[in-house]
């Protein structure tokens, strides 16, 4: 059985809920009997065997103001799974703020690796994204999370970014081992003074469980190694100019060898699209409100 979530908030029962299930089979092999996207988001399995491996491929550009979406995956009981992006979230504005949520699970012996692309608050939107993430005992994690505020138009035609609101929450066997919030962009108090972000527009996290903390090592931006409560948990905060050293950064902390169900040779996490070094990719086209605009 799948290790559950506690009660879920209420975007998790929005319109677009997009699921994976991942499942060890009798041949040691990890299959994926849920496996459907929904709303801008499509699903697509990149391979099997031990460690099973998806990728998110955007359709459209969203979430759109106004919409609701979520993701919620469940790893089960020595199940391996990697979840990675084909292209950055574009979210962009429109009627009242876009809500995207995300709920994670874990069980014990199960890992699952979160690499998506990163998130783009286009200028004009309020984004407010929820992570929250249940790992049981024996549970190991890998998670990225890359926010960007702004595309290069906006600061040019605009002046300002869009506003991006998140909280992270993960709970171990029950026990909190970190909930932390952010509220970044235009109508958020000194978001862009010395003590938040300064000059940076990028910002970024790796949060290890049951895995091998990153590495502090020195780079372009601000970058720090927190030891949480948990087992081997750990969480590297990193500010950047922009997605590329973002990305740069975060890639450094994630060659912490190899991670349970990891080619051999493989720093954890570098996966199809994640080679250390390597630029996210562009983010996807716009749609129009009716939703008919082309897939890239």
């Amino acid at each position: 059985m799948a290790h559950g979530l506690s009660a879920p908030p209420p975007w998790a029962q929005a319109p677009a809920t997009a699921r994976i299930h991942a499942v060890l089979d009798g041949r040691g092999h990890t299959a994926l009997p849920v496996l459907r996207g929904a709303g801008p988001l499509a699903l697509r399995r990149l391979r099997g065997g031990a460690l099973a491996e998806v990728a998110t491929v955007a359709t459209m550009a969203g979430p759109l103001g106004g919409d609701r979406l979520a993701v919620r995956v469940a790893v089960d009981a020595g199940a391996r799974l990697r979840v990675t992006g084909v292209a950055a979230t574009l979210s962009l504005p429109g009627e009242g703020p876009a809500h995207y949520g995300l709920d994670l699970a874990v069980a014990a012996g199960g890992l699952l690796e979160w690499l998506p692309e990163p998130v783009i608050a286009a200028a004009g939107i309020h984004l407010v994204l929820h992570t929250r993430v249940e790992l049981a005992a024996g549970a190991a994690l890998l998670l990225r999370e890359e926010q960007v505020l702004g595309r290069q138009h906006d600061w040019a035609v605009h002046g300002v970014p869009g506003r991006l609101t998140t909280r992270l929450t993960v709970r171990q066997g029950g026990r909190l081992l970190l909930d932390q919030q952010s509220d970044l962009g235009p109508g958020a108090p000194g978001w862009d003074g010395a003590a938040v972000l300064g000059p940076h527009r990028a910002l970024g996290q790796l949060l290890t469980v049951g895995l091998p903390a990153p590495p502090a090592g020195p780079g372009a931006g601000d970058r720090a190694v927190l030891a949480l409560p948990g087992d081997d948990a750990h969480l590297l905060l990193a500010l950047a100019p922009d997605a590329l050293a973002l990305r740069r950064l975060l890639d450094g902390g994630q060659a912490v060898g190899n991670g349970p169900g990891n080619a051999a040779g493989n720093g954890l996490g570098n996966g199809p699209g994640n080679a250390a070094g390597r630029a996210p990719q562009g983010a996807p086209a716009p749609r129009d409100r009716q939703g008919t605009g082309q897939g890239v």
